[in-house]
C-alpha cells in the first residue's frame, strides 16, 4: 500500500489549486484514489472485527469529492486538497455517527468520531435529551482513562444551557453543545507507512467506539432532513 502517493498527489494540488493542474494531473488523481479506497477497504474490514455494522460499505460509496462549493465563500479555490472517507453503518451520511478520516498534507490529517454535523436542529436536541437522561453513562465514557488520554470532546456551543434544560445539570457544559466530535491529529509521517498507519488508526477508532455508541443510541430514531 503505497499511501505516500497519496500524500504526494494532495501537496500538488494544494500548490496548484486550479482546474488547468487537475485536469492536468487525472492520472495522478485517479492513482492517488485508487490507494485511498484499498486504504478504506481494509479499515471496513478491521474495523469491522470490532464494529460489524460497517462491513457491508464499499469504499467508493464513503469518499466525498474534492470540489468545493465556493458561492458562498471569500475562498475561491476550487479545490479542497484532502481525501475523505465517514464509515458507519450508513455509509457517509453523518448519521448514524461513525468513524472519520480526512487526509491533508502539512500536519492536517486527522480521525475522526461522533457528530459533526451541527445543522441538523434535530439531532441536536435528541443528543440534549439523551445527554440529560443518561449523564452518568456520559461521564463514564467521558472519564475512561484511555480515552482521556487520546480525545477531547469538540463542537460548536452556545454561551448558555439552552432552554428546557435545568442550569444545575452535571452535563450542563455539554447541553450547550450543538455538536459533539472526536478528532486525533495524524502527522505526514505516521500517515506515510501504510500499515504502521492502519494498525495506529483502528485502535483509534476502537477507542471511539462507546462515544459512538453513546450518540448512536440518542439518535436511534433522527432520520435524515428530505432535500
Amino acid at each position: 500500500m503505497n499511501t505516500q502517493l497519496i500524500l504526494d498527489y494532495l501537496a500538488g494540488l494544494a500548490s496548484h489549486n486550479e482546474r488547468e493542474w487537475y485536469h492536468a494531473h487525472k492520472a495522478e488523481y485517479k492513482e492517488a484514489n485508487a490507494e485511498f479506497e484499498s486504504l478504506l477497504q481494509e479499515l471496513i474490514l478491521r474495523i469491522g472485527e470490532f464494529d460489524n455494522s460497517v462491513l457491508h460499505n464499499q469504499p467508493k460509496d464513503l469518499t466525498f469529492k474534492l470540489v468545493r462549493d465556493t458561492r458562498f465563500s471569500h475562498d475561491k479555490s476550487p479545490y479542497n486538497p484532502a481525501f475523505r472517507a465517514h464509515i458507519s453503518a450508513k455509509g457517509k451520511l453523518p448519521v448514524p455517527v461513525g468513524y472519520y478520516l480526512m487526509i491533508k498534507p502539512g500536519g492536517q490529517s486527522f480521525l475522526g468520531g461522533g457528530l459533526f454535523a451541527d445543522m441538523f436542529k434535530e439531532a441536536t436536541a435528541m443528543v440534549r435529551d439523551y445527554i440529560a437522561a443518561n449523564g452518568r453513562e456520559w461521564e463514564e465514557i467521558l472519564g475512561d482513562p484511555d480515552f482521556r488520554k487520546h480525545f477531547t470532546v469538540q463542537g460548536t456551543a452556545l454561551k448558555r444551557v439552552p432552554a428546557g434544560y435545568e442550569k444545575e445539570h452535571p452535563q450542563a457544559e455539554f447541553l450547550k453543545y450543538k455538536s459533539w466530535y472526536l478528532e486525533y491529529p495524524v502527522t505526514d509521517a505516521q500517515f506515510g507507512d501504510g500499515e504502521a498507519f492502519l494498525e495506529h488508526a483502528v485502535s483509534v477508532f476502537r477507542l471511539m467506539k462507546p462515544f459512538n455508541d453513546y450518540l448512536n443510541r440518542g439518535l436511534v430514531n433522527f432520520k435524515m432532513p428530505e432535500r
